[in-house]
């Protein structure tokens, strides 16, 4: 079987390097350069006609979009078999419903976006990992078959090994994580835990209220989908930590980590370790800290063969 013709936005090239590693791929040449007023110049260089191609690339930030919608629209109309889009991270995960009137669900404006690359003859998918929201899957047109990919695997052996045999509680950053938690903690053979918050009714301010397990004397670790600003995480880190927990670790499917959430979270003295995938670029800040970085690439791999053997 040929092996399929990989290529990779700007952002992602870090993480290409993991699905070479697995084999099974070609790389794709892609030239890019900018003009004086800003606009980009991106031409696919390899050979593309009658090819499986994946474009990898995940979405922080709206350049990014564009570059893997202008990107996916180029190998479609040269050509390629087939279009498989890996996107690590689906940037603006969070918005994807309206609470206030008039609020845009940018969400579901992206993946009509990326729906919109034109067809292969041999199909077009979109794989994704870890959703906010499983829902999002479904904003993305018909013509194109998405693929949600669970970290559950990589979450659950990045626990184990830094855990070893040591006594724990998986613990959520509020309720609203808690059945995701409680799925992942009986996966792992132990108890889950969530912290209860309480919201003013004047001020609308968030308070933590408790927590629902005896966590006193144990050490637990906080799942979360994604870190951001880190500022829930380190609410529910003192809540455990005031409930008696020995120690705290946090663990995330997400490293967003921007302007400057990881030294502010070290800085806190609540976390003895945090870790998580490769899906986001901001992952890379813990990549020189053994153990914290654990590669989803061959997850991807393997479901990428698993298409394309069909």
């Amino acid at each position: 079987m040929q092996e399929m013709l990989l290529f990779s936005t700007s952002t992602y090239a870090y993480f290409e390097k993991g699905l070479f590693a697995t084999g099974g791929f070609e790389r794709g040449e892609i030239e890019r350069k900018s003009f004086p007023d800003g606009e980009r110049y991106l031409r696919i260089v390899t050979e593309t006609w009658g090819r499986d191609v994946v474009l990898l690339g995940g979405t922080p930030t709206d350049l990014d979009w564009l570059e893997v919608y202008d990107l996916g629209c180029a190998i479609a109309r040269s050509g390629a078999r087939s279009l498989s889009v890996v996107m690590p991270y689906f940037g603006y995960a969070t918005m994807e419903r309206a609470v206030r009137r008039g609020e845009v669900v940018t969400a579901k404006n992206r993946a009509r976006l990326i729906s919109s690359i034109p067809t292969c003859e041999g199909g077009t998918r979109t794989f994704l990992f870890d959703l906010h929201t499983d829902g999002i899957e479904f904003y993305f047109d018909d013509a194109h078959v998405t693929h949600h990919v669970y970290g559950a695997p990589v979450v659950t052996a990045a626990i184990r090994s830094r855990m070893a045999d040591r006594p724990y509680v998986l613990g959520a950053t509020d309720a609203g994580r808690a059945k995701w938690v409680e799925s992942l903690a009986r996966e792992l053979g132990v108890d889950p835990a969530f912290v209860y918050k309480r919201r003013d009714t004047v001020t609308g301010a968030i308070s933590l209220s408790g927590v629902n397990a005896d966590v006193r004397g144990r050490e637990v670790v906080i799942y979360d989908d994604m870190i951001r600003t880190g500022g829930s995480l380190e609410q529910a880190a003192r809540a455990y930590v005031s409930a008696g927990a020995a120690a705290v670790h946090a663990i995330a499917s997400h490293l967003v980590l921007p302007g400057g959430a990881l030294e502010r979270l070290q800085a806190s003295g609540l976390f003895q370790s945090i870790l998580g995938t490769d899906s986001h670029p901001g992952s890379q800040q813990l990549a020189s800290t053994p153990g914290a970085i654990h590669s989803i690439a061959p997850l991807f791999a393997r479901v990428l063969r698993a298409g394309n053997s069909r």
